[in-house]
């Protein structure tokens, strides 16, 4: 151990092991992705968002540093200029780097990460929080090398996250400059839900946000304002937008009232809910016919009790023979296996699924939890079950950049400690 393979005559010559060889591949692997015709042909595709995209490359190409925030709705087109930006800089061979704060969020970009792998974050993030990267590591040299940033749903990312990878790559590069002088883009609405920070006040959980970061005054604001989704529906996507800025009417105690186009009329519980199903999944044969149609159909609701009994009433109306799965809980200790199993198995936690779950081919499901991000396969990713075996689920991602590509999802066991 510890001695030079040169000291062993094997071969003649010597072999020179070159210690930068990982690092070489690293970059080589950013700088040759290849980008189909249809990210290519992005930047033309822009609508009034191509004037931003131009912006920021000029920061770029001219090596000056920038750090902007990218504030619109969905459907004002910020996926579709990260997906611009990424693919002019890489089809010239430079590094772009791109990540979000969730996995779902990540797998919208080609060759994306969470900010948590990309920046080596750790879960629990404080005041404290420093990114696990040193200055000689192959990770640090390739953020250096980087001429863009790009950091999707930063809204709903903690402050110190963003404060501590501006002091990393102020570290790396070796400057005072915000974010080392780098290129970087956040994108983010806080129109929607922000951060869930555990057990705080209103004034904690925004204290926590973006806003309150010491960078945020220095970020160039850019607001997207034409909504392409709604074409479809413009006035519902405009009473969005006024609850989303604060300027609905409200009624007693900050209630906005909904208009009665969007109300289903309580009668009794079974005959509402059943209208309700009605009105949102009109056709369920038609799930066989056309199984992605159904993907963008959902019925939200508070409670996790609820959601389980909606979906019980949908997979019994679903065509097709049902395959039901059963979860093996077991306690730790094998010894309490029997006084406890029943009890385990009335339990449904959150981030996984219930103990008895039914399925049918054709039909729709969530993922719960991140089991290979870089494949699409990410804790909110939405799939069709094309094939149910014992062991595995044989499935179609109908969401992000992966569309279409064809996963297995085996059957799996997970381990709950506490704290």
């Amino acid at each position: 151990m510890g001695k030079d393979i040169n000291n062993y005559p094997l071969i003649d010559g010597t072999i020179n092991l070159q210690e930068n060889l990982k690092t070489i591949k690293e970059l080589e692997d950013e700088t040759n992705i290849k980008m189909s015709e249809e990210d290519l042909l992005s930047v033309s595709k822009l609508n009034k968002n191509k004037n931003i995209h131009d912006t920021i490359m000029a920061k770029v190409l001219y090596n000056q540093p920038g750090a902007f925030f990218i504030d619109g709705p969905g459907g004002t087109g910020k996926t579709s200029l990260y997906t611009a930006l990424l693919a002019t800089l890489r089809s010239q061979h430079f590094i772009a780097l791109a990540s979000a704060t969730s996995g779902i969020a990540a797998s919208n970009m080609l060759v994306a990460r969470t900010c948590h792998s990309r920046f080596k974050l750790p879960l629990d993030i404080d005041n404290t929080t420093t990114c696990d990267i040193s200055k000689q590591s192959n990770t640090a040299k390739l953020l250096k090398a980087a001429k863009l940033i790009i950091w999707d749903e930063a809204s709903m990312a903690k402050r110190q996250a963003i404060e501590a990878v501006d002091k990393m790559l102020k570290d790396i590069v070796e400057t005072d400059l915000p974010f080392g002088g780098k290129v970087i883009v956040f994108g983010g609405d806080f129109r929607q839900v922000l951060l869930v920070v555990p057990k705080k006040r209103r004034e904690e959980q925004i204290d926590a946000s973006l806003v309150r970061c010491k960078i945020w005054p220095t970020l160039q604001k850019i607001k997207l304002c034409e909504n392409m989704r709604a074409k479809s529906d413009p006035q519902f996507c405009e009473f969005l937008l006024r609850i989303g800025n604060g300027t609905e009417p409200q009624t007693i105690n900050d209630i906005v009232k909904l208009p009665p186009s969007m109300i289903v009329l309580y009668i009794d519980e079974t005959t509402s809910l059943n209208t309700l199903i009605k009105s949102v999944f009109v056709d369920l044969n038609m799930a066989a016919i056309n199984p992605n149609a159904i993907t963008k159909l959902a019925i939200l609701t508070p409670k996790k009790q609820s959601v389980d009994d909606i979906n019980k009433i949908l997979i019994d109306k679903f065509p097709g023979n049902a395959i039901i799965y059963h979860s093996f809980d077991k306690t730790i200790d094998l010894i309490a296996q029997e006084h406890h199993e029943d009890f385990l198995n009335s339990l449904t936690l959150n981030g996984l699924p219930p103990q008895t779950l039914v399925l049918k081919p054709n039909c729709p499901v969530i993922l719960l939890r991140n089991i290979d991000p870089s494949k699409g396969l990410c804790n909110g990713t939405r799939l069709i079950c094309r094939r149910l075996d014992k062991i595995v689920i044989d499935a179609e991602i109908v969401v992000g950049y992966h569309r279409g590509k064809r996963v297995f999802i085996p059957k799996d066991s997970f381990t709950t400690f506490q704290k």
